[in-house]
């Protein structure tokens, strides 16, 4: 009767004669043929039609009219993810919050912001004046300090934030109560333990840990707003795709117009991207860190050492 001699105990000769048999991945090869297929038949493309017209799109790349509407996009994201953020944040707060009036409220603003079609909102907005012809503040039920037309008040660039502004607002309260909730609760019941106000434990303990479930749905509504901001040329705001619009309505060029609005677009996305990458790395970076054994063993030795001393 013979016995195996396990691997670990067999000689060198042995073990060196053993064959590793190669796994094949043909799928795999299948898969990156006809992508590469693909890939080919879409630069082909690109360069040999020429109803591309790419000298119309570098002709019109960098004009006046396509860097100022790009202007207004950059800043009509950056000025209505600011509102998005900080009326989120609010809403999270109240939606978490034990009082049942503030809870039911900002859970009314959420089902409605988000229920219906940010189009619409816009179209809402910039007509308010048919509603309210004149907007005025004062005491409620009382006198009104301060009265004006809602026309004049109620200008397109108003009329976007308002819409993109609150529309945000209802999806970053769900992202930021996602991320608080995500905060185990013994953190704090600890930070209450030691006699930290409610203010202070939310600022300086909830938050910042929330913040690695925050970050990534953030970044991406960010990119999403960039694009949703094209929306606004339904109300004649002239944003990049609005002044790209302009253009093509006088030249008849209208591929390549929005090909110039496109590529635009993907250069804007990629720098989010990119700094989206390192925001998320910065509040990973506890997560991320790796801990050296020596130096683990060294700070588990120093103290026995000292002890001995």
């Amino acid at each position: 009767m013979t016995t195996q001699i396990p691997t670990a105990q067999r000689p060198d000769a042995e073990v060196a004669a053993l064959q590793v048999q190669k796994q094949r991945h043909y799928g795999r090869w299948l898969g990156v043929v006809v992508l590469g297929v693909l890939a080919a038949m879409l630069v082909n493309t690109l360069l040999t039609n020429e109803r591309f017209q790419w000298g119309v799109v570098a002709e019109y790349f960098t004009t006046t009219t396509i860097l100022q509407g790009l202007g207004r996009t950059l800043w009509l994201t950056a000025a209505a993810m600011g509102i998005g953020i900080v009326l989120g944040t609010v809403l999270a707060i109240m939606r978490l919050s034990p009082n049942p009036v503030f809870s039911a409220s900002s859970g009314a603003f959420i089902w409605f912001f988000r229920g219906t079609p940010l189009l619409v909102q816009l179209i809402f907005w910039f007509n308010l004046s048919a509603l309210y012809p004149e907007l005025s503040l004062g005491i409620p039920f009382g006198p009104a300090f301060v009265t004006g037309s809602a026309n004049e008040f109620i200008t397109v660039y108003v009329a976007a934030l308002l819409g993109l502004g609150l529309n945000e607002g209802a999806y970053m309260a769900e992202i930021v109560r996602a991320g608080i909730k995500s905060v185990p609760t013994g953190q704090r019941e600890a930070a209450e333990a030691l006699g930290m106000s409610s203010r202070r434990i939310l600022f300086r303990i909830v938050l910042p840990q929330a913040m690695r479930v925050i970050i990534p749905p953030t970044g991406n509504q960010l990119i999403g707003m960039l694009k949703t901001t094209s929306l606004v040329s339904v109300i004649a705001l002239p944003d990049l795709l609005y002044s790209a619009q302009m253009i093509y309505s006088t030249n008849f060029q209208t591929i390549p117009l929005l090909i110039v609005a496109s590529i635009w677009y993907l250069i804007v996305t990629t720098i989010l991207s990119i700094g989206q990458h390192f925001v998320e790395r910065h509040f990973s970076r506890s997560e991320n860190k790796p801990v050296p054994a020596l130096a683990a063993v060294r700070r588990l030795l120093t103290p026995r050492r000292e002890a001995t001393a």
